[in-house]
C-alpha cells in the first residue's frame, strides 16, 4: 500500500510501485479531472501540485509520492472559486477545455511562485502545456487576472 494525501485526505493505493500517479488518481481513487495527454510529460495536461509543486502525473511513479500531499483540480478550491478558476471563466479561456485542468494547475503554482508575472515569466512556466485550441492569448489574460486578484486580496486583508 502507497499512503499519501489527496486533496487533503489521506488515501492509500494498492498499486505496482511503478505505476503513473495519473493512473492511481483516475482509477483508484476516481478523480477524473486530471487528464491524460501524451503519457511522457510532454504536454501537461496531467499536472497536479505535489508538495505544492507543478508535476506531471504521467510520468512520476505512485511511489514517488509516498508521504506527500497532492493536489488535483478537484481540490484546488473547494467550491471552484480560486482566483485562477474564476479568471478562465471570466475570460472564457477554454475551448475544447481538455487541456485546461493542467492549465490551471501549472499557473496555480506559477502565482504561487510569482506573484506579479511578466508576459515573459507567463510565458516560460506555461510554455510546457500544451492547448490544441490555441487559446494561449487568454491563458495570458487569465493568467494576468488572477494575479491582479490575488494581489488585491492580499492587500485587503493587510
Amino acid at each position: 500500500m502507497i499512503e499519501f494525501e489527496i486533496n487533503g485526505k489521506p488515501v492509500s493505493v494498492d498499486a505496482d510501485p511503478d505505476t503513473p500517479l495519473l493512473w492511481a488518481i483516475r482509477d483508484e481513487i476516481g478523480l477524473t479531472g486530471t487528464k491524460f495527454g501524451c503519457g511522457i510529460g510532454m504536454c501537461g495536461a496531467c499536472t497536479v501540485h505535489v508538495g505544492g509543486r507543478a508535476t506531471r502525473s504521467c510520468i512520476t511513479p505512485v511511489s514517488a509520492v509516498e508521504g506527500t500531499s497532492i493536489t488535483t483540480i478537484e481540490g484546488l478550491s473547494a467550491q471552484d472559486n480560486h482566483p485562477v478558476q474564476e479568471a478562465w471563466r471570466n475570460l472564457r479561456v477554454p475551448q475544447c477545455g481538455y487541456c485546461q485542468s493542467g492549465q490551471i494547475m501549472q499557473a496555480a503554482a506559477l502565482l504561487q511562485d510569482i506573484p506579479a508575472p511578466t508576459d515573459e515569466d507567463i510565458d516560460a512556466v506555461m510554455t510546457g502545456n500544451l492547448c490544441r485550441c490555441m487559446t494561449y492569448p487568454r491563458i495570458r489574460n487569465a493568467v494576468r487576472q488572477a494575479a491582479a486578484a490575488m494581489t488585491q486580496g492580499n492587500s485587503d486583508n493587510g
